[in-house]
């Protein structure tokens, strides 16, 4: 009773309007109800005029049912997915058949397809094919006004379809056909079979084109429809009974679509099997990792790499990103920055997928610049791990080994391995829809490293994963890169990944480098306020002066060690080194604020406090719980805090 008074009730004013338009479209169905002769319903239906026009409508709504797939499927994905010029137009052409009187689409295709038409006589003359009078003239006139219901119902669904799944496909190895009936149909299927449907149930009824054209010859053009227009004059109540029929066709159609045909792609088992939360892997042997494989595979097929499967990396970036990328085999390069900085753009670029950036690359001494996605032997993991929500894990782990030739039966084998490695090779038969946020981003790490690729780009594969998993899974991706042949880009905003598991950290600002040094070195000497904070670092950019530094914000910094005066630097301060008193102290220290703590933050077992003070920029420091609690230190507090001159560092920007 509760839910019923409180659930809102529509205005008059607008509740009156709809019942009446309900009331509009309800009567004329109930009319033909109501007019049925249903004794006679059987007798009407079975006569022989109205079996032979139920079957030529059978026929010629299925063949242009096949038609509007063959021609339809392709303009809906170039509708979807190419940008080129009078995109607009196109979409309006494919729209008019919907709008126009269907006896001027009748005129039309007379004058197009007709015997004096324009294309008309030559298809006469080359292939002896006259459409109109002809049943094939009905399927095309049914084909010309029911095409464009598959057309926008197939576009809206890809539309709504990510296209991060297809690219991922792309970088797997899979041509643009293969990603296509692979990948995009399996997963807009929903639209596409409701789409057909209505382009089936549209066709199955069409009149005014069709006996236009096509003319109203029994057992050659005379369709249900047409049947029904012709009982109207001599028997009536046979009319109703063959309109019955198609009314009733009409809307089966619509009750078993249940509007879905204006619908986006889903997970076909998402609605079926709730995602399950995060579990222990199941216990798996520890197999030694290889360049070719978690097997020892060797290339596709088991062939050896023709160049001895080292490959280095040169790149090349132009547009929004300007930088050029040097790397040998065997190196990991941590790509970090703040949100915007280029860091996916670049990712995209080496992969040929962003007219934003493009990039001059070199993989083992080979330009594959001018190659398409799918040759490259580039993977990437996206963000969202990008799992083709239609095909289990093992399917997924095994797509790029299919796509580059690897039999079923050995794709499947080192697919499983990979999987074992990660920790998810009991979840082998789940479907993404029936797999935690972490382990699906461990099945997409697995599915790009049983690629084989020769540049391996990873966008935060580790984000979804909690920090026991994150452990494991960061050992296992660091044993696999230990042993790689090539190049691996990893996007992170994670300190701990990008000191554990690169090489190098390539720091970006506005698409430019900013620093490309050893983590050692960005650890010690970060050149950025951002990349210090995100190692736990203060950072207080300012000018160089004759005892220490200006600062930017206000106030002066004294330091041990002092740059050239007017030279611009950044002051790295550590969270450890900042001291935390109740009352203002004396002694050593020649950096003393006084401020009010804002913000307490456990990190393990220590505490971070955010002090801010009118003197000097914000001040994170680390104590410990114990000080915390002897000094009194909660939100709101006043404190001093000192910092000594030896514990600051100036690096030069």
């Amino acid at each position: 009773m509760s839910r019923l008074r409180t659930r809102n009730r529509p205005p008059v004013t607008l509740a009156l309007p709809a019942l009446l338009a309900i009331g509009f479209l309800l009567l004329p169905l109930i009319g033909i109800l109501t007019r049925t002769q249903w004794g006679e319903l059987g007798t009407h239906l079975t006569s022989p005029g109205v079996v032979e026009a139920l079957k030529l409508s059978l026929v010629v709504s299925l063949w242009a049912l096949g038609l509007s797939l063959v021609l339809g499927v392709p303009l809906a994905w170039l509708l979807a997915r190419v940008e080129f010029k009078g995109k607009a137009l196109v979409r309006s052409l494919v729209l008019l058949p919907m709008v126009l009187p269907p006896t001027v689409g009748g005129v039309a295709l007379l004058l197009g397809f007709g015997r004096r038409g324009l294309l008309g006589p030559w298809l006469e003359e080359t292939f002896d094919i006259t459409l109109p009078f002809h049943t094939s003239g009905a399927v095309v006139a049914a084909t010309f006004v029911a095409m464009p219901f598959l057309v926008i119902s197939l576009e809206g669904a890809l539309g709504g379809l990510k296209q991060s799944y297809e690219e991922t496909a792309a970088s797997l190895g899979a041509s643009p056909v293969r990603v296509f009936f692979t990948v995009t149909l399996p997963m807009v299927a929903p639209g596409l079979i409701a789409g057909a449907a209505l382009t089936w149930a549209r066709a199955l009824g069409e009149f005014g084109a069709t006996i236009t054209f096509a003319g109203n010859l029994p057992g050659t053009t005379q369709t249900l429809p047409l049947q029904v227009y012709l009982l109207l004059q001599d028997q009536p109540e046979a009319a109703t009974s063959v309109s019955l029929l198609l009314l009733a066709i009409a809307m089966g159609v619509l009750i078993a679509l249940r509007g879905r045909w204006t619908g986006t792609p889903v997970a076909r088992d998402a609605a079926e099997v709730p995602p399950v939360a995060e579990e222990p892997a199941a216990p798996h042997p520890d197999r030694p990792v290889t360049t070719g494989g978690p097997d020892g595979a060797k290339g596709a097929g088991g062939s050896v790499e023709p160049d001895g499967g080292r490959w280095p990396l040169h790149a090349e970036v132009t547009g929004f990103n300007e930088l050029t990328l040097d790397a040998a085999p065997g190196t990991t390069i941590a790509v970090v920055g703040e949100n915007g900085a280029g860091k996916t753009t670049l990712l995209r670029a080496l992969l040929g997928l962003t007219p934003r950036a493009h990039a001059v690359l070199t993989l083992g001494g080979t330009d594959v610049t001018a190659l398409p996605p799918h040759r490259r032997q580039v993977a990437w993991v996206p963000q969202d791990g990008a799992l083709f929500p239609h095909l289990t894990a093992l399917a997924n782990t095994a797509y790029g080994l299919r796509a580059r030739g690897t039999d079923r039966a050995a794709a499947r084998r080192e697919a499983q391995a990979w999987l074992d490695r990660l920790g998810v090779g009991h979840l082998a038969r789940r479907k993404p829809a029936q797999l935690s946020g972490g382990q699906a981003q461990r099945v997409a790490l697995a599915r790009a490293l049983a690629a084989r690729p020769r540049l391996l780009l990873l966008d935060e594969p580790l984000a979804a994963l909690d920090q026991t998993t994150r452990a494991r899974v960061r050992h296992t991706l660091r044993t696999h890169l230990a042993g790689f042949g090539g190049v691996c880009l990893i996007v992170t905003h994670d300190p701990v990944e990008a000191v554990s598991l690169a090489d190098r950290v390539l720091v970006l600002a506005d698409g430019r480098t900013l620093q490309d040094a050893a983590p050692s070195e960005v650890t010690r000497h970060p050149r950025s306020p951002w990349v210090a904070r995100m190692l736990g670092r203060n950072a207080w950019p300012g000018t160089a002066s004759a005892d220490g530094l200006a600062l930017a914000a206000g106030g002066r910094l004294v330091v041990a060690e002092t740059l050239p005066e007017g030279a611009q630097a950044l002051a790295i301060i550590a969270p450890e080194a900042v001291s935390v008193h109740r009352d203002r102290p004396s002694g050593s220290p020649r950096n003393v604020w006084p401020g009010t703590v804002r913000e307490i933050t456990a990190v393990g077992s220590r505490l971070r406090v955010l002090i801010a003070s009118a003197e000097a920029p914000d001040l994170v420091a680390e104590i410990t719980p114990e000080a915390a609690a002897e000094l009194g230190v909660i939100d709101g507090a006043s404190v001093w805090t000192s910092v000594k001159a030896t514990e600051v560092t100036l690096v030069r920007l």
